[in-house]
């Protein structure tokens, strides 16, 4: 007997990704976390285009921008004068990439919106609840909690520990976190600062005894922020000790810090987990790599890992093989190595003053080509290639009206799309399967020919997109999917599933 399927411990980016995809997807789940409130901070500020397009599909995009807003120019303070910058080399968006610039939203507001959307599907986290302890077994993990009511025992068929760095689902475990500290003592602070306009991300000093970061929080009144400071030395987080240290560093006696929201020093590290599965349990997030902040890196990457897990759970739950879940570590540990390298080098590159942006931090172009469920075609030359993000397109519906694929694809679906097929030539109808097609008597159109330059497709292709937004297989035999979904999720043709209804079971 189970309590619920999934128990996800730590109620941060990560695990309320998960628990929005899961809640979705009809799985049962227990969302805790050991602090009293939700966190205060505006560390992870940066949403790279990628997770912006997971945020569409998780239906809460539009709010999260609303709470924010683009990186403003960077203003470097010289002995020149004041230069301003733009803020990265990413143009506005394309009709395959509808998202290509960073958006600046504080941690706290984005984890707001995705509880909003949480409750929206019926859920919230439990905060005042700590995870004690677990054991697990064959069938599943037992696992031992301290909540505000006393000890309580929750039996789940998994568990996600979503619990950060210092992750105590890690630790029991006994999973290494290889890596090294960088050399680098930082303080992070949210404050209200007068006599400092709100147009620009000021930025002071070239050595890390000089220098001095304010950014603006769009969506607040408040700036973050960021100095490198010693190591072994006591900051005063008072509003009158930011003040001195910002005085000092900047030479401008005219600015004041009035209020300090939240702060924090920490120390600089890059780490990754020996492994991200330990039979019925996972790591996903800061519980599984960290990063310095440098790039905004941390916060995407750990709001993917849960989207890529998230589907597997629930397939693995609905009937899919347990090999389905062993992808998890084999797509998104290589993925966390690239970023922590990524991650790494900006800093090294700051430290030289050294600040711009190029397309690489948007992740965008990372995929999972040689993963088990990426059926790779090396006579294709041209599109995208199979085991890398599906683009956007804009098409139009057989009833007249304009739509994207990326509305297509949203759900927790597969989606199917048939280019200029024969009729009648369509694989065998199954559940969790979406399927469209473009040509003569389809149901959309490709105006403007988007998705055939997009996808790089010729009459008769078949391009398969997973759940997550990856394609998994372009081709021409339609058997090659009926193979891979009785593979790789053993959906067979024709699958009805069992739901029970009120007074008795019913298929559907």
């Amino acid at each position: 007997m189970t309590d619920v399927d999934v128990i996800i411990c730590g109620a941060g980016a990560a695990g309320q990704t998960l628990a929005i995809d899961l809640a979705r997807r009809g799985v049962s789940f227990l969302l805790i976390d050991k602090a009293a409130h939700p966190f205060t901070g505006s560390r992870g500020k940066g949403i790279q285009p990628r997770t912006q397009e997971v945020f569409e599909d998780l239906g809460v995009i539009d709010k999260i921008v609303a709470s924010g807003g683009e990186y403003p120019v960077q203003r470097h303070y010289t002995p020149d004068g004041p230069v301003d910058t733009g803020p990265g080399d990413m143009t506005g968006p394309t009709p395959y990439e509808p998202y290509r610039r960073a958006l600046l939203v504080p941690q706290f507001l984005t984890e707001r919106r995705l509880r909003e959307r949480l409750a929206e599907l019926g859920h919230a986290p439990h905060y005042n609840h700590e995870l004690a302890g677990f054991d697990q077994d064959e069938t599943g993990v037992t696992a031992r909690l301290l909540t505000p009511g006393g000890a309580r025992t929750v039996r789940a068929r998994y568990l996600v520990g979503a619990d950060g760095g210092p992750s105590f689902v890690r630790k029991s475990l006994g999973v290494a976190f290889d890596g090294h500290t960088l050399g680098v003592r930082a303080l992070v602070a949210d404050v209200i600062v007068e006599g400092l306009s709100f147009d620009a991300w000021h930025r002071w000093g070239q050595s890390p005894e000089e220098m001095l970061m304010l950014c603006p929080l769009y969506g607040t009144e408040m700036f973050q922020l960021q100095a490198p400071i010693p190591f072994g030395v006591d900051v005063d987080l008072s509003a009158r000790g930011l003040t001195d240290l910002v005085r000092e560093r900047t030479g401008r006696d005219d600015l004041l810090i009035t209020s300090v929201s939240w702060a924090s020093p920490y120390e600089m590290n890059a780490r990754l987990a020996g492994t991200y599965r330990v039979g019925r349990v996972f790591l996903t997030g800061d519980a599984a790599h960290v990063h310095p902040p440098t790039g905004g890196q941390g916060l995407n990457t750990s709001v993917q890992d849960a989207y890529n897990l998230g589907w597997k759970l629930a397939a693995v739950l609905g009937g899919a093989p347990d090999g389905l879940l062993t992808t998890y570590e084999q797509e998104r540990r290589p993925i966390a190595e690239a970023v922590l390298g990524l991650s790494t080098r900006l800093l090294e590159a700051a430290k030289q003053g050294d600040t711009s942006r190029k397309r690489d931090v948007s992740q965008l172009d990372l995929g999972y080509p040689d993963s088990p469920l990426t059926l790779a075609d090396p006579r294709r030359t041209t599109g995208v290639p199979a085991g890398y993000r599906a683009p956007d397109a804009p098409v139009t519906g057989a009833g007249g009206l304009p739509t994207r694929l990326f509305s297509l694809f949203k759900g927790t679906h597969w989606t199917l799309i048939g280019y200029e097929v024969p009729a009648g030539d369509a694989p065998a109808a199954r559940r969790d399967l979406h399927v469209h097609t473009i040509g003569e008597r389809g149901d959309i159109a490709d105006t403007g020919h988007h998705v055939r330059d997009a996808y790089g497709l010729t009459a008769g292709q078949w391009v398969l997109v997973r759940p997550d937004g990856y394609v998994a297989a372009v081709t021409t035999d339609p058997g090659v999917i009926d193979a891979y979904f009785e593979t790789h999720l053993n959906i067979p043709a024709g699958a009805r599933q069992e739901v029970v209804l009120a007074g008795g079971a019913a298929s559907r």
